[in-house]
């Protein structure tokens, strides 16, 4: 695949000196996620950044699945993440599992109690935490502290072999209990979990900490740049720390950027699990969730996600990022590339009264105006069709020029048709338009006589295939908080009107539209036929964006 990494990021700096400095070979980074759920769009820019970092000084990345806590991974996550990955147009060099290296984990973890660094504790949570002390205040030491290290090594080894409960011994790193860096402070590197694990099944019932494992791993892949995110900043002084006192033959070193955040959007794997946990989305692929299969269904392409982390870029400072800059970019993909339809979301019957009734008349129009290429369509024409029902007025204000009583618009592809009449229903509603059409006024021909200000889509009625459309709003109402933001409020600000679902009519052409087919339907913006509820009985269309934004880059 091309490269197309932006030309200056820090990152790229930082490798790009090293390779000078003769610090590596070769370059090596890794994509790790956790399988605790499916990727959102800020994995999207760590894998692009870390794949495309690699690929440009003609390194490896490794795809590695953190999977040090059983209690909350699942077969599910990995191959999710795995088809993600791939989606965007990536190939790892490795595959990896942490749960491949448990038995390296273990041997170090018992190098660090030989070494007098680590210690089995019988405190609990809620007790090691008030031991712990505040960013003003020390820790203090707790009375496990101060074990031997053959009854740590006796301890570790029973907990190994399943001699304790969940909770009731951990492992400890001794560190600094009075460091002004809270993460130094003795911290818990393994714990109990009875547990089924999906890769190792019930070989194990400890399990090493994410803090202790990840810099593990990445000595042992021989990782040379491990870029996370700055919220890991913190937990760097640690990293190192386990890399040189378990005696790791390779010092990987850490590096942080800004990970992506965007307004209107939950960037938080345990808040979306919440959304699907209780319903509020159908799954993690709902075109509303941020997640990587979720833009996929909705119809973003792999090429506007690409585009769109390479824009934003790698940077140290904390921003926030206008969503509308990421549909900025799939309709800069799409405009060239989709097909143009027309498609009737809200129907309302006109009745062309002069048109000979039983005949069906063919027009020509472009697939794609903007790229000719795409060569032309035929579309039906008669004398009845469909068009929206906002595009008529009993009673219209000034500088309507859609459809109202003597007025006279054009119809996209086809013939001026002026209102005659119209037909209400008991309760007051319109439900059907008269109509005259003139013949003379037929698209394509050079009519050049008198000219009309409103150009209307519409679909014929007697061929049209149903559809549902599917219309979106943000999820979020505001602004999402930092990870602190309490359970209740993150929920209140859930939009109940995210999502509209509608019952139309599409070409008949589009009767063989199939699955992750991308249209622009004409006035309502790009669509993409859902891949989950489409039917051969029934054509369903996620709407991915609309046509205008105020956007600008």
């Amino acid at each position: 695949m091309e490269n197309k990494t932006s030309s200056s990021n820090f990152i790229k700096h930082i490798v790009t000196e090293d390779l000078k400095a003769g610090k590596h070979d070769e370059i090596v980074t890794r994509f790790p996620p956790e399988p605790n759920g499916y990727l959102h769009i800020g994995h999207a820019k760590s894998i692009v950044l870390n794949f495309e970092i690699a690929d440009e000084f003609n390194g490896r990345t490794n795809l590695r699945f953190d999977d040090t806590n059983p209690l909350k991974e699942d077969v599910e996550f990995v191959e999710s993440i795995k088809e993600d990955v791939k989606w965007l147009g990536f190939d790892w060099d490795g595959l990896f599992f942490a749960s491949n290296y448990f038995d390296e984990m273990y041997q170090r973890a018992v190098l660090l109690i030989k070494k007098g660094m680590a210690y089995v504790e019988d405190l609990s949570q809620e007790e090691i935490r008030a031991l712990r002390g505040t960013l003003k205040e020390p820790g203090k030491e707790s009375p496990s502290r101060s074990r031997s290290v053959e009854e740590n090594l006796d301890l570790f080894e029973k907990m190994k072999n399943g001699d304790f409960q969940n909770g009731e011994k951990v492992l400890r790193a001794k560190i600094d209990m009075a460091s002004p860096n809270i993460n130094l402070r003795d911290p818990v590197i393994y714990r109990i979990a009875h547990t089924t694990h999906h890769n190792t099944g019930d070989e194990w019932c400890i399990y090493p900490m994410y803090a202790f494992a990840h810099p593990i791993e990445d000595a042992i892949e021989g990782v040379t740049h491990s870029i996370c995110t700055l919220e890991f900043e913190d937990q760097r002084p640690l990293y190192d720390w386990i890399v040189e006192h378990c005696e790791m033959e390779a010092t990987p070193r850490q590096y942080e950027f800004a990970r992506l955040n965007l307004t209107n959007t939950v960037m938080s794997k345990r808040k979306l699990k919440q959304l699907v946990d209780e319903n509020l989305v159908d799954g993690w692929d709902d075109p509303r969730m941020p997640t990587i299969s979720g833009l996929r269904r909705k119809g973003y392409t792999p090429e506007s996600i690409r585009n769109f982390c390479r824009e934003i870029g790698v940077a140290r400072a904390f921003s926030t990022v206008d969503s509308q800059m990421l549909e900025h970019f799939i309709r800069e993909d799409l405009k060239l590339k989709a097909p143009r339809t027309m498609g009737v979301l809200r129907p309302l019957k006109v009745v062309i009264t002069n048109y000979p009734e039983g005949e069906v008349e063919w027009l020509d129009a472009e697939i794609n105006p903007e790229n000719p290429e795409m060569g032309s369509r035929k579309i039906p024409f008669s004398r009845e069709i469909y068009v929206e029902q906002e595009d008529f007025m009993e009673d219209p204000p000034k500088k309507y020029f859609r459809l109202f009583p003597g007025n006279e618009v054009r119809l996209k592809h086809a013939y001026f048709i002026k209102c005659e009449e119209f037909i209400k229903d008991e309760d007051g509603n319109v439900v059907e338009l008269r109509c005259t059409y003139d013949p003379e006024t037929k698209s394509g021909t050079g009519f050049t006589g008198r000219k009309v200000k409103g150009t209307l889509h519409w679909v014929e009625a007697t061929n049209a295939k149903q559809a549902e459309f599917r219309l979106y709003e943000p999820l979020i109402l505001e602004e999402e908080g930092d990870e602190g933001v309490e359970e209740k409020s993150f929920l209140d600000n859930v939009n109940p009107n995210s999502l509209q679902i509608l019952k139309g009519y599409v070409e008949e052409n589009m009767a063989h539209a199939k699955p992750q087919d991308k249209f622009q339907f004409f006035r309502h913006g790009y669509f993409n036929v859902d891949p989950k509820h489409t039917t051969r009985e029934q054509l369903v269309f996620n709407q991915i964006v609309s046509l205008k934004s105020s956007f600008k880059l």
